[in-house]
């Protein structure tokens, strides 16, 4: 059986400690792979490794840094097949979508490319009598990463791209559940001339998270998962003197306006509802369609489009999605669908019980959709990060503004009207992170940043774009004088001023 290493200092590295975890295939429930569990042993080579070899990487000038992101960019999309179905095998997205997966992590990798823009300070000339002030942006030192299980190549080059450009180190600790495409990046870094120990891999579960958010030599720490897990992260890392900025979970709400166009509206739902078996942060779990018409139009749409959905294998190129992750997390799904029907929320399509000829063991589940639900429902505040559509009606705009605004999460949110006035109003009103407006999964471009509000983000950064480059730095002030000789001491115990 195929056994997953740690890369540190350059290469494979087994572990000291004797754990390890299974990897499946979601496709036919069964395990593939194991992967070594490290322990603080792991963690404390790899710092070593990256403190040997950041001062010289922070010390190449940031054009050269940035020829190592160009040339890796070419590496992944040379071998941007055999990553998608590596990716796929393991996490059960379609092949499709795990090229999505590659290429929107690729983006990152691009703004990184820029980096030697994106990392000039600022520079005042005669802010006093002969004085000049100017700063610099330099790296922190030894980041980490902790990441999802949903993006096993997008976040982790979302957070590894600006965090080794700029000049850092980089530890990261992926989900043991889908670890081999971190390593394979990881590879492919080297190979793209990063040196060795700059980008390291290390495997594990609570007990490597808690070393990484404990270990002093690691100024820094990105996570991205579920809120509880966020605020526990960000609240042990802030704890331990790190800059952390912890993403956690949503219940994305897409507002159904009775001007929208509905036969877009329903594409656009099913594939931000159902994509990747709905285990997307920036899915869009919740439909509000806006008076009773609008709701029984949209429930009537959406049935035969739901019909229509092909639930496959993840190599399977006519599917439009796959299987979940884990046998366990498709089990959390449907006790979720229980409990919307317990109470009270009615079951319009049903996708429990969801069986593949010849895949009897993977972990499917079928197209669900839930009509009428409220607010008081748990199905409806908590994230159940599956393939199940809600909908939750709204006699009017101003109760479909409330209901995102009021939810504990703050992630994503999105508008359906041709009215400009709703959806300007919509979008400067709601207390949510990132708004798409005829756009079901406004996921920003890589020179914006990525984040959401409320209980989906703590810490006081976004994800990449400039806040990326803030996060993975801080910044230098200098104020000079060159005198000429003939100033004199008179005033040296004075706070200089400039006047």
């Amino acid at each position: 059986m195929r056994q997953i290493d740690h890369f540190i200092a350059g290469g494979a590295a087994g572990g000291a400690s004797v754990r390890a975890g299974d990897v499946f295939n979601p496709s036919t429930g069964e395990v593939q792979a194991r992967v070594a569990l490290g322990t603080s042993i792991e963690l404390d080579r790899a710092v070593a490794a990256a403190q040997a070899a950041q001062p010289g990487w922070a010390a190449t000038n940031p054009q050269r840094r940035a020829r190592v992101m160009f040339r890796f960019k070419e590496l992944v999309e040379r071998e941007m097949d055999s990553l998608a179905h590596l990716l796929a095998s393991e996490h059960g997205k379609v092949i499709a979508d795990a090229r999505g997966d590659v290429q929107r992590g690729l983006d990152v990798i691009e703004f990184a490319a820029g980096i030697p823009h994106a990392q000039k300070g600022e520079y005042t000339q005669g802010a006093g009598p002969g004085i000049d002030v100017y700063s610099m942006r330099q790296p922190i030192g030894i980041g980490a990463g902790i990441t999802p299980f949903n993006f096993p190549a997008m976040i982790p080059m979302w957070m590894f791209g600006p965090a080794i450009a700029v000049g850092n180190a980089f530890i990261l600790k992926p989900s043991e559940r889908d670890p081999s495409v971190p390593v394979r990046l990881a590879e492919l870094m080297l190979e793209a001339g990063l040196p060795e120990g700059i980008l390291q891999v290390v495997h594990g579960d609570k007990e490597m998270v808690d070393a990484i958010l404990d270990h002093p030599a690691i100024s820094a720490v990105s996570f991205v998962g579920s809120s509880d897990i966020a605020q526990y992260v960000y609240a042990r890392g802030v704890a331990a003197g790190k800059r952390v900025q912890a993403m956690g979970g949503a219940k994305n709400h897409g507002i159904v306006m009775p001007d929208a166009d509905l036969d877009q509206v329903v594409k656009d739902l099913c594939g931000a509802a159902f994509g990747s078996a709905g285990e997307r942060c920036m899915a869009l779990p919740v439909a509000v369609p806006v008076g009773e018409k609008t709701a029984n139009e949209l429930r009537e749409a959406l049935i035969p489009a739901i019909a229509a959905l092909k639930v496959g294998v993840s190599n399977d190129a006519d599917a439009h999605y796959g299987p979940v992750v884990t046998a366990a997390h498709k089990a959390r799904i449907e006790g979720w669908i229980q409990t919307g029907i317990d109470e009270g929320a009615e079951l319009v399509v049903d996708g429990r019980g969801f069986t593949m000829q010849g895949h009897e063991n993977g972990f499917f589940v079928g197209p669900t959709l839930l009509d009428r639900v409220t607010p008081a429902m748990r199905c409806y505040q908590e994230e159940i990060f599956g393939p199940v559509l809600q909908i939750i009606r709204a006699p009017d705009f101003e109760t479909a503004l409330r209901l995102p605004s009021d939810h504990q999460y703050g992630n994503g949110v999105a508008i359906f009207t041709r009215n400009g006035h709703a959806a300007r109003e919509f979008a400067q009103r709601v207390n949510v992170g990132m708004v798409g407006i005829n756009v079901p999964i406004p996921v920003p471009v890589a020179y914006h940043s990525f984040g959401g509000w409320k209980r989906s983000g703590f810490g006081d950064h976004n994800q990449h774009g400039m806040e990326g480059v803030r996060f993975w730095t801080k910044v230098k002030t200098v104020t000079q004088r060159w005198p000429d000789g003939s100033v004199t001491g008179e005033n040296a115990f004075v706070i200089p001023t400039m006047v």
